[in-house]
């Protein structure tokens, strides 16, 4: 199996658990001390109301988020192998309940929301937490429910790459930085700017380590590693474009503070691109790896928004009819099928009763998409693109859409049987 370049493997080997501990040690530092008097200032006199709608929306996502993280920690440390592992992930704990009392605070005593328990400031806070946070969150707690029925090392792979690498490592370290940023640029918010920039301090410890244990997991066992990752990463990817979706997708959410979703989505791509490099995986020779690396960095952080506007992923709603983005729905699904299921030439075809048809054809290597017709298929699904797209996005039952025989399937129906092997994501 390919590996990562030398430099990115000694990046991991560089790491040691026991020094993460003392930086932890000497990282130390208070959320209950920090001084919010000339926040509560800035927050009233300083900001527009655009810009505090903004900080409110996004701040939120993490306030949220930094609870559901640390109630989720203690299977890992069950799991973990090592003492030093064990010891460290204790630590862990402790800093991602001072990250949520850190927030709490800041929303409780500059922005006014909450009632001074933490319950009182999720509840006043909940109503404006996303679909994609939700649903990433909600698998973070499936992921801690697995984890303590199964403590193997494939087990443990896959929850610290969903916790370190995708949670921490992909979506919260990408807004922290944009965070700090622009209040820094501004000169406002000092007591969020000192908390933000500690709990910054803390993540990259915490994505360290998660690098560190998995590229030691790979060393020991590539293969199941490797497919404990990618598997996660398939599991969690319709959801994290979604995280930081803006309601109504209105781009002032972000540019109230200088920046854009893109931007963001760019970051967040190459971070978790430069984390799995490091563990060790060659992100392109990796079998139905489910982001397109050989599409421009820019081109594949994009695709998740393509699709969530188009609502072929996501909560739902009409579907877009652009070719676009349809192109990336069936390029998306030709990526994640597995043509080992059924033999080579295997044509299944998409006759959809309101949109051109589409077809895929299976082959190792060489699987394909493309529009029209196919000259044969050896099953034909007759629906409409709406419904294809609910059961692209996981929100429709098949089994549903049969039964009400909105789904029309003929050829070889034993194919049919077969589409959870074909695409198991």
């Amino acid at each position: 199996m390919s590996t990562a370049t030398p430099a990115h493997r000694n990046a991991a080997a560089d790491v040691d658990y026991a020094d993460l501990y003392r930086r932890w040690e000497l990282g130390n530092w208070s959320a209950t001390e920090i001084d919010f008097a000339q926040d509560r200032i800035d927050w009233h006199e300083k900001l527009t109301d655009e810009q505090r709608r903004a900080a409110l929306w996004f701040y939120n996502l993490f306030f949220h988020g930094e609870d559901a993280v640390t109630d989720g920690l203690s299977p890992y440390l069950d799991a973990a192998p090592l003492e030093e592992q064990k010891y460290f992930i204790a630590t862990q704990q402790v800093d991602e309940a001072r990250h949520a009392v850190f927030f709490k605070r800041f929303m409780e005593e500059v922005v006014g929301l909450g009632d001074g328990t933490m319950a009182g400031g999720m509840a006043a806070t909940e109503g404006l937490l996303t679909w994609g946070h939700r649903k990433v969150f909600d698998l973070l707690e499936e992921m801690a429910g697995r984890l303590r029925r199964d403590r193997s090392p494939r087990q443990l792979a896959a929850a610290v790459t969903l916790y370190h690498v995708v949670i921490e490592g992909t979506l919260a370290q990408p807004g922290q930085h944009f965070m700090e940023s622009y209040i820094e640029q501004l000169d406002i918010l000092p007591g969020f700017r000192a908390g933000i920039r500690n709990v910054a301090l803390d993540e990259q410890r915490h994505i360290a380590f998660g690098v560190k244990l998995l590229a030691d997991l790979y060393a020991e066992n590539p293969r199941e590693t490797q497919d404990a990752i990618v598997e996660t990463i398939r599991e969690v990817g319709p959801y994290t474009a979604a995280i930081a979706m803006p309601p109504g997708w209105d781009d002032t959410y972000y540019t109230a503070f200088g920046f854009t979703y893109d931007e963001l989505a760019i970051e967040g791509t190459r971070s978790l691109e430069q984390r799995l490099r490091a563990i060790g995986l060659d992100l392109e020779t990796v079998p139905r790896f489910p982001i397109a690396m050989d599409l421009p960095l820019e081109e594949r952080s994009r695709r998740g928004r393509v699709l969530l506007e188009a609502n072929l992923t996501g909560p739902g709603g009409p579907v877009a009819r652009d070719p676009q983005a349809i192109a990336a729905m069936f390029d998306t699904l030709r990526r994640a099928a597995e043509p080992a299921a059924v033999p080579p030439g295997t044509v299944i075809e998409w006759d959809f009763t309101d949109h051109e048809p589409w077809h895929l054809t299976l082959s190792n290597p060489g699987t394909a998409v493309a529009r029209g017709r196919a000259a044969h298929a050896d099953l034909r699904l007759k629906l409409s693109l709406s419904d294809w797209a609910d059961l692209f996005a996981g929100r429709q039952d098949p089994r549903r859409l049969l039964l009400r025989r909105r789904l029309k399937p003929s050829g070889d129906l034993r194919l049919l049987l077969k589409l959870p092997r074909i695409f198991p994501a």
